[in-house]
């Protein structure tokens, strides 16, 4: 099984401040981030999203607000005909020193303990920062990063994640 490793703020969705979080009740989609999460299933891309999410253990937001967020995300994915194939997020803060907080692996671990036919050679990472090149380097998977600058990892430079599509060859879907 080929997986896209998707961050989520950032990378697929709007980001915010911290402080503001609290306040955001729907996703806001990047532009281009529906289509390509089409693109990539039609491409036979399961989709895997992997996001730290220490605002919960700051207490910006309960875990029911993420937990009603991450539902309305995934509502709207699947109104676009695009299913997930999980989500894994870490609710700490860095300083807790879990084993869960990118760019430490235990996300990623989680997702091949869960599925253990995932090919590693054939998948991919992608997220907008430092912590998330970090983790695709640590677990040694194809990496790109979103519109980072940095001679201290190994990874392919995009402007959006909607670049991925011409670099991956993906075929052109029709969207309803």
């Amino acid at each position: 099984m080929k997986v896209v490793f998707l961050d989520r703020d950032g990378t697929i969705i709007e980001d915010y401040p911290d402080e503001k979080w609290g306040e955001v009740k729907t996703p806001v989609f990047l532009n281009g981030a529906i289509h390509t999460l089409k693109r990539l299933r039609e491409s036979n891309y399961e989709i895997i999203i992997l996001t730290n999410q220490y605002i919960i253990n700051q207490g910006i937001i309960s875990l029911e607000q993420y937990y009603e967020f991450t539902r309305r995300l995934v509502n709207i994915l699947l109104d676009n005909d695009i299913v997930l194939k999980d989500i894994f997020f870490c609710p700490h803060t860095k300083e807790e020193g879990c084993k869960c907080y990118k760019p430490k692996p235990g996300l990623f671990e989680q997702a091949t303990l869960k599925y253990p036919n995932i090919d590693l050679d054939e998948s991919l990472l992608v997220g907008d920062s430092f912590c998330d090149i970090e983790l695709g380097n640590r677990v040694g998977i194809k990496t790109y990063g979103i519109n980072i600058k940095s001679d201290q990892f190994e990874y392919i430079e995009i402007e959006s994640l909607q670049k991925l599509t011409d670099l991956l060859d993906l075929k052109e879907i029709n969207i309803k």
